[in-house]
């Protein structure tokens, strides 16, 4: 039986898979497609063979760490964005651009010259072929208690296959609309798969071939945006290679994609026309190269066609992270990530998360790690083993807080508790996760022999107090993602989106909750110092939520 079966074989699977199969793991991958890449698509000119994408074009290293490592580490080499400062805006169909300077709309980006696919193409050298199973679609996913079967069809057969655990790097939509799960998934995570809507789904790009840059020699960047009423390519950008030597415009149109449906046949003249009225050069392109993504079955959704992406639309709710059916389902793909969600990153950022969170599963099957017994009987040993437990037990509470968040919250509501919701629920979750791990502390064992106590501070509560800073900050980012994209909350516009300053507001209040449990922790290690590593009968614990400030 294979261990991990990844379905999905855009960046976020194929990183997962070869991840995996650098810890020795036996791991297949799955695509429906009859390609990798997903929505990553390098696709070649016909008169040069030169390499555009169609599908994601940038990356930011100044902001997306795991795109900069991965680049690097692949030894590809990236060009800057060109942007000079200066774009054109075409407002009105009988009149010329206007030129805007000031702003450069691309700061920081840079793109790979040889395009996104070389991404794909690197990383899957490292995937045996018989590991790899394309033109295979995910029609249902079974539990059956100590493993997961798929089920698949690839053209005439069905096949099924069964694994350890299962990860759908797939977009949350399209599992929710066309996959059975059974048992079925639980309401809030449905609820959170409708709601996440899918990047780039309901989009269509062109790339415009040239034989010169010919905006370039008229002191022009190549960006332009078109936003009167008969607009067809709504933002366009300059897509040539470091030199310019391949000449290129790319766009996104602006037509929705109904209205591109009804103009398919001339479209490509509407498209041609509008690029002469913004750059005002009859230089005809030497091609169009076009992907319409709403056209894509195994990228746009129902959902994601009938309805344009909101604001908030990729503010992720945290449920999408949340592995199902006792850690043997996970959910992954740019979609799901807690940053940069939507972008290459946040498909990295996923396939790292599912990547430690297996990790974690397998190290306390085999029975290591932070629950294995000290290595000897010496303090050091006994004390390491305890902090190692307290830091994997602090980090196995973000979804149970996250989870007496959500219960708290749903019981204000239903009472018509009004009055800072957020507030109140957020803080009474801090505040039981505190008390409970002020009971771990006790249960633990600890060799205070050879801790000194100094002016009435442990040593150890530095490190009893570290592994919740990662806790409060993500459970915290959690409710603010969950609050943008809850249905319930929509009512209370304070609540669906926090303000900075309510924001600052209840990270005060948890600020002050961690200060009372770090107190009270300390209270504990000093008393077991005293009495030989056992908390005395004399000294009770108090609770932080028993000292709970008002709001």
């Amino acid at each position: 039986m294979l261990d991990t079966a990844i379905v999905g074989g855009g960046l976020s699977g194929v990183a997962l898979a070869r991840s995996l199969l650098r810890q020795g793991r036996s791991v297949a991958l799955f695509e429906a497609r009859e390609r990798l890449g997903g929505r990553i698509l390098t696709v070649a000119t016909a008169d040069t063979g030169a390499k555009v994408d169609l599908g994601p074009t940038w990356f930011w290293p100044d902001t997306q760490p795991l795109m900069k490592n991965l680049v690097a580490e692949l030894g590809l080499a990236s060009i800057p964005q060109h942007d000079d400062g200066s774009s054109l805006h075409l407002s009105d169909p009988d009149k010329a651009p206007d030129r805007v300077v000031g702003k450069q709309l691309h700061a920081g980006a840079r793109r790979l010259p040889g395009g996104m696919g070389q991404l794909i193409e690197l990383i899957a050298r490292e995937l045996p072929p018989d590991l790899v199973y394309l033109d295979h679609v995910l029609t249902e996913v079974r539990d059956c208690t100590d493993h997961v079967v798929l089920t698949f069809g690839n053209g005439d057969d069905i096949v099924e296959v069964s694994a350890r655990h299962v990860v759908l790097a797939v977009p949350p939509r399209l599992l929710e609309e066309g996959v059975r799960f059974t048992p079925a998934l639980d309401e809030a995570t449905l609820e959170a798969m409708q709601g996440c809507a899918t990047w780039m789904a309901a989009q269509a790009k062109v790339v415009f071939p040239y034989s010169r840059a010919f905006w370039r020699d008229a002191g022009q960047s190549g960006n332009a945006f078109v936003t009167h009423g008969q607009a067809v390519v709504g933002e366009i950008f300059d897509a040539c290679n470091g030199d310019a030597s391949y000449a290129a415009l790319g766009g996104f149109l602006a037509l929705s994609p109904d209205m591109r449906a009804s103009f398919s046949a001339g479209l490509p003249l509407l498209m041609t026309s509008q690029m002469v009225q913004v750059f005002g050069s009859m230089l005809e392109p030497a091609e169009q190269l076009y992907q319409d993504w709403a056209n894509e079955t195994f990228t746009c959704s129902a959902r994601d066609r009938a309805s344009p992406a909101s604001e908030y639309a990729f503010a992720v709710n945290p449920m999408l992270r949340r592995p199902q059916w006792d850690g043997r389902l996970y959910l992954a793909g740019a979609e799901t990530a807690a940053t940069g969600a939507g972008y290459l990153e946040g498909a990295l950022e996923a396939a790292r998360r599912v990547d430690l969170s297996l990790n974690r599963g397998s190290t306390k099957a085999a029975g290591g790690g932070p629950d294995a017994s000290p290595s000897d009987n010496s303090p050091a040993s006994i004390n390491a083993t305890s902090l190692a437990r307290f830091s994997k037990w602090v980090f196995e509470q973000q979804n149970v807080t996250f989870d007496t968040y959500r219960h708290r919250l749903n019981q204000n509501l239903a009472v018509q508790q009004r009055e800072q919701p957020t507030q109140h629920a957020l803080l009474e979750a801090m505040e039981d996760l505190f008390d409970d791990a002020l009971k771990m502390l006790e249960a633990l064992p600890f060799a205070m022999s050879a801790v000194p106590v100094e002016r009435g501070r442990s040593p150890l509560t530095p490190e009893i107090q570290q592994p919740f800073g990662i806790l409060m900050r993500s459970v915290f980012d959690d409710v603010v993602a969950f609050n943008r994209t809850s249905c319930a909350l929509s009512n209370f516009p304070d609540e669906h989106h926090l303000s900075q300053e309510y924001r600052q507001v209840i990270l005060g209040d948890i600020a002050a909750a961690w200060l009372e449990f770090s107190l009270a922790a300390n209270r504990l290690l000093v008393a077991k110092a005293s009495s030989g590593g056992h908390r005395p009968r004399s000294v009770a614990l108090t609770s932080v939520s028993s000292r709970r400030r008002p709001i």
